[in-house]
């Protein structure tokens, strides 16, 4: 076979033959991120929702925290008190957080006016983080979270593909370029739905792609030794890499920190356990100071949720706001001073890209619009995907696969080599898969005579 290169682009039976085994393997996956990513989108109001009960409750007349924690503790076998969350009303039961000896992290709801428990929820098995988890991991922690990874590489190669096979050639008119024509029956309008919604979500797509890859294992963790290789591109890193242990994220900490602790969740990252932060519990009189603090971070009147952890002799107050760009941190005394503040325009500029990239693919960056875009892309990736299935088994003959058959010659190009060598520099999964794809070909397949 003679590939060929002295042409700009790849020939269009090329592009065809990339497009087709690129779609092949990733629409599925797009068609399922579709709909788990479209459920995320409203995670705060599905979360108002399941815990509607326990926000309309008496108003707290004299409320006490560290009562609260006292009573989620009992709670608890040999719980341990990790961190409690500002109510949000004075009608919202307590949120405390509590570690168990397994490592699980314990949600318990707690009346503040009679600090009785009114409810007990693994917090891994909250709706979000199952949501959360079916999204990024499969469910199935860093193999899902690589496997993702290995999508959204290829799932770039399909756009690219897919962006140059619709380019218009001697076509005239708008019609099946940038709108679809719905009038039409049979392949046609199966084809308009497919490219020209694609197209037009495409630029959508790329983002989504980009700002979930600092959340992915191999990806985030590449960005990581960068940074710590060639300086300091982040500040304080407060994104998940790979499957984190929630107390971890909790804490604070969602990429760990390197200590010797022998906990079950810890060996779910390799090299990566839990930070130290977690072994500083307040005890005694840092405990009994919680109700200071709390009144201290009421006053702060930081976007919700805000979660009040303990670190070393002194407590962090920090949003954990899904509008990234509105979170902040405060590091407050036992007698309620403010010591020190972060905020978000304080971060590295990574930091803050990640920031707003995050913000924008959760659907908050800018309220219920953003919630609306996200969902009408989600909706046109579905539909996009449903449109390619039935394109291909409409043309797949009986028994076969369908693929488009490959020339004797294959024209890549200069300019679709240089694409994909940038590609592959970039995603480091896509440059592997490449490198074995190209190994592969060179074995010799023995034909019957």
């Amino acid at each position: 076979m003679t590939i060929h290169s002295a042409t700009l682009w790849p020939d269009r039976r090329t592009l065809w033959r990339w497009h087709f085994f690129a779609g092949l393997f990733c629409l599925p996956f797009v068609a399922f991120l579709s709909l788990t990513g479209a459920v995320y989108l409203f995670k705060p109001q599905i979360d108002d929702w399941i815990d509607w009960r326990y926000d309309h409750l008496p108003i707290a007349l004299s409320p006490s925290p560290e009562r609260d924690v006292q009573a989620a503790l009992s709670a608890v076998r040999q719980g341990v008190f990790l961190a409690y969350e500002l109510p949000r009303t004075s009608q919202s039961a307590a949120r405390v957080l509590v570690s168990r000896p397994d490592g699980e992290v314990v949600r318990v709801y707690v009346d503040r006016n009679t600090h009785t428990v009114l409810k007990t929820v693994l917090e891994e098995n909250r709706f979000e983080r199952l949501v959360f988890r079916l999204h990024g991991q499969l469910l199935l922690g860093n193999v899902g979270s690589v496997i993702m990874e290995m999508v959204a590489s290829w799932t770039i190669v399909l756009i690219v593909t897919g962006v140059l096979l619709w380019w218009p050639r001697h076509q005239r008119g708008l019609a099946g370029i940038v709108y679809p024509r719905l009038g039409t029956k049979g392949r046609t309008r199966w084809r308009d739905l497919h490219a020209v919604t694609g197209v037009w979500t495409s630029v959508f797509l790329v983002l989504f792609l980009v700002s979930g890859l600092p959340w992915s294992f191999v990806w985030g963790y590449t960005l990581q030794s960068v940074e710590n290789t060639v300086g300091r591109l982040t500040s304080v890193k407060d994104w998940e890499i790979g499957a984190v242990p929630v107390a971890a994220v909790i804490a604070g900490h969602p990429l760990g920190q390197p200590q010797k602790l022998p906990a079950k969740e810890n060996m779910d990252m390799p090299g990566m356990d839990m930070p130290a932060a977690l072994t500083s519990f307040p005890e005694g009189d840092l405990l009994s100071s919680l109700d200071t603090v709390v009144k201290t971070a009421s006053a702060l009147s930081l976007p919700a949720p805000v979660i009040i952890t303990p670190s070393g002799s002194l407590w962090t107050v920090r949003s954990d706001t899904q509008n990234r760009p509105l979170r902040e941190s405060v590091t407050v005394t036992p007698d309620g001073h403010v010591m020190t503040q972060e905020t978000f325009a304080e971060k590295g500029l990574m930091d803050r890209i990640i920031g707003y990239g995050v913000a924008a693919h959760e659907g908050q960056l800018f309220g219920g619009v953003n919630q609306a875009i996200n969902l009408l892309v989600a909706a046109s990736l579905l539909m996009m995907s449903c449109a390619a299935t039935v394109l291909w088994l409409k043309r797949k003959p009986a028994g076969s696969l369908g693929a488009p058959l490959a020339l004797p010659t294959q024209t890549y190009g200069l300019g679709g080599i240089i694409v994909l060598i940038i590609l592959a520099l970039f995603l480091p999964e896509l440059g592997l898969s490449l490198v074995v794809l190209a190994l592969a070909s060179l074995i010799p397949i023995k034909t019957k005579p």
